[in-house]
């Protein structure tokens, strides 16, 4: 009996080494630990514990633009249980703003910038199509050290909080301890019983070109320097916030809300920040191969990983 020989080609091969790294990536995802979280309240200050897992089902990771796994992380944070109003807004760059009630950070900035960078001051937008960072439907990638985090509205979560009606939904607290909600408030400010609706920033892309020195061309929304605040236009204020009642806060307190717009999470305080959220070691990034998906040509490079959590 004779046995023809069987070559595999180049397609067939990449064909099955891609059905492996999906299995490989399904797999992962349904071996998560359960999410776990623990909010006290001590003294002055509100107490967070987390192992960082989603309680809903994230995305496949990795994927091809993010190569990191998820694990779970050792977090534990405080925020001010009475937190005041700062003079005027509180700058932050490569910081977590704040942590979900499920455990998950809210990390707005992507540690990606023009021609690989910090120093030219031009930021990518993660939401602004000119890198792919591998985000999932909650808006969600991983660090190289594993933590699963939010650039924006965590559509799972709400699900799981919210189910499919339509209300006001905390769905964590800010490093200055003010409450963020999800993007459904009250129609007036003030008032519990008034009709909600889906607030809207105050942020819009600026008009013209990019000055001399910078990556040139129109301002479009890639860089998170093309954006800028337009006090009025909106139902919140520069810090993507307002002041107003709240089911948990029925007399009213300040309150941060994400958007489906820029700058989807805040990128300012209102208040004080509490130091446990400041970042340790460098600044990271390096999402994706260097050059895919990215505006600036293949001599882009990313900076180095991402430093540990601030633990």
């Amino acid at each position: 009996m004779r046995f023809s020989r069987f070559t595999a080609t180049p397609a067939m091969l990449l064909k099955v080494s891609s059905t492996v790294l999906v299995s490989a990536c399904l797999a992962a995802s349904s071996q998560l630990p359960t999410s776990e979280v623990k909010i006290t309240s001590e003294s002055n200050y509100r107490r967070i514990q987390a192992n960082g897992i989603p309680n809903h089902e994230p995305g496949q990771f990795p994927n091809r633009h993010n190569p990191n796994v998820i694990s779970p992380q050792s977090y534990d944070y405080k925020v001010p249980l009475h937190p005041k109003l700062a003079e005027k807004p509180v700058p932050f760059h490569m910081q977590p703003f704040g942590i979900a009630v499920n455990g998950v950070l809210f990390d707005p900035f992507a540690a990606e910038w023009w021609q690989g960078n910090p120093a030219s001051g031009w930021q990518y937008e993660p939401h602004g199509g000119a890198i792919d960072l591998g985000l999932d439907a909650s808006n969600a990638h991983v660090q190289p050290n594993g933590a699963y985090h939010y650039h924006g509205i965590p559509n799972g979560m709400l699900e799981k909080i919210g189910g499919d009606k339509s209300q006001m939904v905390l769905v964590g607290w800010a490093a200055d301890g003010f409450p963020i909600y999800g993007p459904s408030g009250y129609s007036d400010a003030k008032d519990a019983g008034s009709t909600l609706k889906k607030l809207t920033p105050s942020y819009a892309i600026k008009k013209g070109t990019r000055p001399t020195g910078s990556p040139g061309g129109k301002y479009d929304g890639a860089f998170v320097q093309d954006y800028e605040y337009i006090e009025g236009s909106g139902d919140l204020d520069a810090s993507n916030g307002r002041a107003g009642v709240t089911p948990e806060f029925p007399q009213g307190t300040y309150y941060y809300v994400l958007t489906d717009e820029y700058p989807y999470i805040p990128r300012q305080f209102a208040g004080t920040p509490d130091a446990s959220f400041a970042r340790r070691g460098p600044p990271g990034g390096g999402f994706g191969p260097p050059g895919r998906g990215r505006r600036g040509g293949p001599g882009m490079r990313p900076p180095p990983g991402f430093g540990p959590p601030p633990f």
